[in-house]
């Protein structure tokens, strides 16, 4: 390959897409909305740094991709890469400058230019896009070049700057909540941004936790297997203890607002982990998942709502009948099901949940389930007379069920049912050729995900007090295959990951909650092509995803030895 087909493949083209991902973030809006909140006060702001983002990792990629070995090659992949992501945006402030493009994209302000030049204009500001790029592009190549360690630790320490001054506004309250603290908020915030001394300070603290785990964590890992087996038990037995007193003073470490964000990231923490076993373990993709969802709430709002005055049941004496109507439900979809595989079982269930949703629509269902109007009036649930209420009380609730039922798919999965799954979801004729009954073991699935479902959302109704059709769209099944698949399909600890990443940081940002979805998607494509195992996969996945490459590379050892 020449010089010239190098650029073109590996530099250019991967900074046109970089150019092009800048342009969309810019034209939608996000760019100037998010530089409404400082990473660095008076220096960077949170739009920049996402253009910044950008900058680096696509010049990273152009030189990572680069075929041809030396070194001058691959370092001029990443500059071209850079300059050609720069040059976009650029060629975007120039025609806006010549023509109006507002009556085409809403967001091609004076503003959004001023933005992108850093407030300089004319050719000042042209140029200092221009070279931004290029210094992005230099930073990657070197970044590229430097020894894998060293490489790593410069990157967590750049993202623990970026995402300590985007929860900045959670951070500080918290600080000001522990008396002492307030001085090393101060210390390290202003009003609006890192201060110098937190920007220095935040990334050599993380850096060097970051580097401390990365040259001792094997060797604790392997004193930690070398110790006798009681020695081990006693040490997870403490760290469960730590964990429990955690867990349990945390609502009111946190305060109000940050407890109710924990609520709605546990709700969908069951959510995930009831469709983690139809998808994760079992390998049945289910776009439906919000019916079971629908049916335990309304379940329990029937049972419990004096609105409806048909019983007048407590949440503890509706619970069992919401999950076993949720369990009947899986299993009465499974039967139609059992045959399809693949696009086809997903359009079937995606069809189920809408069917749910305008069932409970209709007007002939609405003397009993409210029609738009929805059920109110529905009671909290209640502890030997105190009644679960603020969201630091109902947290204690969530945080039962998700105990409930992490223990559940802990035990499912390495029980010969978990196992008849797995094989189910590896290849369904050569489990069936093995013995597996394929009917029992997929209703057994269904039922099973659909009965943590119902779980949480009678828990959802007694949370909020009431029920309404529009809380049950497919956007809630497509936030929950999204989490599955960010944090790890398959995996327990990936769920809770998960939900945290794409739940928790949304409802922690208001910036974002314009742009959810087109930020879901980008998170999505990004993981495929970068982590497509999640961010805490399964073992059993990430080996397969990544076996070959290990094997690889214990060959180049073997062979070098």
């Amino acid at each position: 390959m020449t010089l010239a087909q190098s650029l073109w493949r590996e530099g250019i083209k991967t900074g046109a897409i970089g150019g092009i991902s800048v342009l969309a973030i810019s034209l939608v809006g996000m760019v100037e909305s998010f530089n409404k909140r400082d990473i660095i006060a008076d220096f960077l702001s949170m739009g920049i740094a996402f253009i910044m983002v950008f900058g680096i990792i696509l010049p990273y990629i152009a030189a990572k991709r680069t075929t041809r070995p030396e070194k001058h090659i691959i370092f001029l992949n990443a500059l071209t890469a850079g300059l050609v992501t720069a040059v976009f945006p650029a060629l975007l402030v120039i025609l806006g400058n010549i023509i109006n493009l507002r009556s085409m994209f809403v967001n091609a302000s004076p503003v959004l230019y001023n933005l992108l030049t850093s407030g300089v204009e004319g050719v000042g500001g042209i140029l200092i896009l221009l070279l931004a790029g290029i210094l992005c592009g230099a930073f990657a190549g070197l970044l590229f070049f430097l020894p894998g360690l060293i490489r790593s630790v410069i990157i967590v320490c750049l993202t623990s700057i970026l995402a300590v001054g985007i929860v900045q506004d959670l951070i500080r309250p918290l600080f000001s909540s522990w008396g002492i603290m307030e001085v090393v908020s101060e210390w390290l915030f202003t009003q609006n941004g890192l201060t110098i001394a937190g920007t220095i300070f935040i990334p050599i603290f993380v850096g060097a936790i970051y580097m401390f785990w990365q040259l001792k964590g094997e060797g604790i890992k392997t004193r930690y297997n070398t110790l006798e087996s009681g020695t081990q038990k006693s040490v997870k037995m403490s760290s469960f203890f730590v964990l429990a007193i955690f867990l349990i003073f945390l609502p009111h470490i946190l305060g109000l607002f940050l407890s109710e964000v924990l609520t709605i990231v546990g709700l969908y923490i069951l959510l995930g982990l009831g469709l983690n076993i139809v998808v994760g373990y079992a390998g049945l993709l289910d776009l439906g998942y919000v019916a079971f969802y629908a049916i335990g709430a309304y379940i329990a709002a029937i049972l419990t709502s004096p609105a409806i005055g048909a019983f007048t049941l407590t949440f503890w004496q509706a619970l069992p009948f919401a999950v076993m109507g949720g369990i009947f439900a899986g299993i009465l979809l499974g039967i139609p099901v059992l045959k399809m595989r693949g696009d086809y079982l997903a359009i079937a269930t995606l069809g189920f949940g809408e069917i749910i949703r305008i069932l409970v629509l209709s007007d002939f269902l609405k003397p009993w389930l409210g029609g738009a109007q929805g059920i109110a009036k529905i009671p909290n649930p209640a502890i030997f007379g105190w009644q679960l209420s603020t969201p630091q009380e109902i947290y204690y609730l969530i945080l039962l069920g998700c105990i409930l039922v992490v223990f559940i798919s802990v035990r499912l999965r390495d029980s010969r049912l978990g196992r008849a799954w797995m094989a189910m979801r590896e290849d369904e004729d050569v489990a069936q050729a093995m013995g597996i009954n394929l009917v029992s073991t997929k209703l057994l699935a269904f039922a099973t995900g659909a009965g943590f479902s119902a779980l949480s959302g009678a828990i959802m109704v007694s949370k909020i007090g009431s029920v309404y059709p529009h809380s049950f769209n497919v956007f809630i099944s497509i936030n929950i295959v999204c989490l599955i698949i960010v944090g790890g399909i398959g995996s327990i600890p990936g769920v809770i990951v998960g939900a945290a990443a794409l739940v928790g940081l949304p409802e922690l940002l208001r910036e974002f909650a314009d742009y959810r979805m087109l930020v879901y998607g980008a998170v999505l494509v990004g993981m495929m092509l970068l982590r497509p195992e999640g961010l805490w996969p399964e073992a059993r996945h990430k080996m397969e995803l990544h076996g070959e490459e290990n094997g690889s590379d214990e060959t180049q050892t073997a062979t070098a030895a």
